[in-house]
């Protein structure tokens, strides 16, 4: 189970940090994504970190804004979004892939919404 959590209004220009804390075994080995939804578009990447070789993708609309990170010890992925744009306004969702190489991403937490004020 995914508990997302961390959205709120903020102005352009803002940050924000998005957790998400993950029950279950395993979650040392897993890989984790966020992914978001904006009204009437389709859900994409934003940003994943994979277990297998660390490899860490970033969509390239939120490279050198956007961290994700990850804390075994509290079994929690995190995304530290900064330079917040309107365009970023978008429901949040953390997802979990238990192969651990970032790819086939089958759980999903029940989303954030982050709003961006121009």
């Amino acid at each position: 189970q995914l508990q997302a959590s961390g959205g709120g209004l903020v102005q352009a220009g803002g940050s924000l940090r998005l957790s998400c804390v993950v029950s279950g075994r395993g979650f040392s080995t897993h890989a984790y994504g966020w992914f978001r939804q904006a009204p009437g578009k389709e859900r994409e990447s934003v940003a994943t970190i994979a277990w297998i070789g660390g490899r860490i993708y970033y969509a390239d609309s939120v490279k050198g804004r956007f961290t994700i990170s990850r804390d075994d010890a509290k079994n929690t992925v995190y995304l530290q979004m900064n330079s917040l744009k309107p365009e970023d306004t978008a429901v949040y969702y953390c997802a979990v892939d238990e192969t651990g190489w970032g790819h086939s991403f089958g759980s999903w937490g029940q989303g954030t919404l982050v709003t961006v004020s121009s």
